[in-house]
């Protein structure tokens, strides 16, 4: 069944590869439009985008960009950046070209395996402790600072006279005695 209405929804595209030998006829006329790839039905385009997991999820945002603020920029390590030959010493093109697909296999592979490991206990510890620190700044720390900042107005209006009296005149009384020097300059 689906496959009938796959067939029924296909299209027939027509790709032009540019002969030379047409190019005159080509520029006279109307340039036909070079058609690459057959857009999909918009159920397909769906399809592709999305999944049932996906759809009830609330972190569908967070699906295509797992880093966006480019937090670990610094773990982008590619088979280049680890594994180099200088132009000395080289070894046989296939052992390069194995070298490069087994470190690239077992790279994504042994990470994917770990995650699975321990993604999710550390998600859980991560949530746990980022909210007992939530709930302990909120209840604790907030409070605490407030009471401390009422309970010290007084001390803060003091602090204020203290300085009004006994520094400002002493600041004022340097200012205007170093206010009357002047440097001059002059080349000999």
């Amino acid at each position: 069944m689906d496959r009938k209405i796959a067939e029924e929804d296909s299209e027939e595209v027509e790709i032009d590869l540019g002969d030379s030998s047409e190019s005159e006829e080509l520029e006279i006329e109307e340039e036909p439009q070079t058609l690459w790839k057959a857009q999909p039905s918009v159920e397909e385009e769906e399809n592709i985008h999305t999944s049932t997991l996906v759809e009830i999820s609330d972190t569908k945002p967070l699906i295509n960009t797992r880093d966006p603020r480019g937090i670990n920029d610094c773990l982008k390590v590619t088979f280049e950046d680890v594994i180099a030959e200088p132009v000395s010493v080289r070894s046989g093109d296939r052992v390069w070209i194995w070298s490069n697909a087994l470190f690239e296999v077992s790279r994504v592979w042994l990470y994917r395996i770990v995650t699975v490991g321990l993604a999710i206990p550390m998600s859980v510890l991560s949530g746990v402790l980022f909210a007992i620190f939530s709930c302990f700044h909120i209840w604790m720390v907030g409070p605490c600072v407030h009471c401390v900042l009422i309970g010290s107005r007084w001390l803060q209006s003091l602090w204020n006279v203290v300085l009004g009296v006994f520094v400002l005149p002493f600041s004022r009384t340097a200012s205007r005695c170093c206010g009357g020097f002047s440097i001059h300059l002059a080349k000999e």
